[in-house]
């Protein structure tokens, strides 16, 4: 999978299962592996990168974080 795929796929696992948008970028390689949105377990870094542009696209994200800090 590359890191066009990568994005997508986040996106999708996001809508799909939204208790996942606090996870960190090496839980959600295992994830998107486990479920079978990859075929095998995908670099970190690039996991990463597509995470921070998918919380960025969700606009209730900030919130949901700030409730979970408290």
């Amino acid at each position: 999978m590359n890191a066009a795929q990568l994005l997508p796929a986040v996106r999708e696992l996001y809508s799909r299962l939204p208790e996942t948008y606090l996870l960190e970028p090496w839980e959600i390689v295992h994830v998107l592996y486990s479920l079978g949105f990859t075929d095998g377990l995908v670099c970190e870094a690039e996991t990463a990168a597509a995470v921070e542009v998918a919380r960025a696209d969700w606009p209730g994200f900030a919130w949901s974080e700030e409730v979970h800090a408290a």
